[in-house]
């Protein structure tokens, strides 16, 4: 198995693994996202990373993962958005040396964290994570402002 960084010639695979997970997860009315706006936002604006894990020159899982900020430690970390591993490779290792090379490169960047989310009711993904050493934050709670309470909020300021 080899990891990757994704070019923009990967855009089709990634939207293809993105509407994957939604599905997985549930929420695949929720998925928004086209070719276009991938490329533009992953590799024109730099928005966000992805990395393809391949087996046999096969894509076989994804992580998209950006830089967040820590003000109590000073330093950026690493945000993992998504991650996704196909069925038929699920306990083969790729979702674990997805997550090792994130580590290494946010240890090379000089991220103090790497942190992601994970839906409650996703006990094979919770016991995976927790089989790894990462311990759930529960102490806090994500909120989102998103779609017309995002436009609401932002009102006609800029």
């Amino acid at each position: 198995m080899t990891i990757r960084f994704a070019t923009e010639a990967d855009t089709p695979r990634i939207l293809q693994f993105i509407r994957q997970l939604a599905d997985y997860e549930h929420l695949l009315d929720q998925v928004t996202a086209t070719e276009d706006l991938l490329a533009d936002q992953l590799f024109r604006q730099k928005r966000a990373e992805v990395l393809l894990a391949q087996e046999q020159g096969q894509e076989v899982g994804f992580a998209l993962f950006f830089h967040n900020f820590s003000t109590f430690l000073g330093r950026s970390g690493l945000y993992l958005e998504d991650l996704y591993v196909l069925p038929e490779y699920r306990g083969k290792g790729v979702g674990t040396a997805l997550l090792r090379f994130l580590a290494a490169l946010a240890k090379e960047r000089g991220c103090g964290r790497l942190e992601w989310s994970c839906l409650d009711w996703n006990e094979p993904s919770i016991t995976f994570y927790r089989s790894l050493g990462a311990e759930p934050m529960a102490d806090w709670t994500v909120y989102r402002l998103a779609g017309e309470t995002l436009d609401r909020m932002a009102g006609d300021i800029l």
